[in-house]
């Protein structure tokens, strides 16, 4: 079984980010990184809870 991959904070951000751009879909930059979608749609909508906050 493979080790679970563990992300700095700031690779979050920085994929938060990018999906909040607009400038490419969650599903182009997932790819580019190596994710699952579903979990730079979670990192992004954290981000958008979190500036609500």
């Amino acid at each position: 079984m493979a080790k679970p991959r563990n992300f700095t904070d700031q690779f979050k951000a920085k994929v938060a980010l990018e999906a909040l751009r607009g400038d490419k879909t969650v599903q182009e930059i997932a790819a580019k990184h190596q994710l699952h979608t579903n979990q730079a749609k979670t990192w992004r909508r954290q981000a958008i809870d979190r500036s609500r906050s």
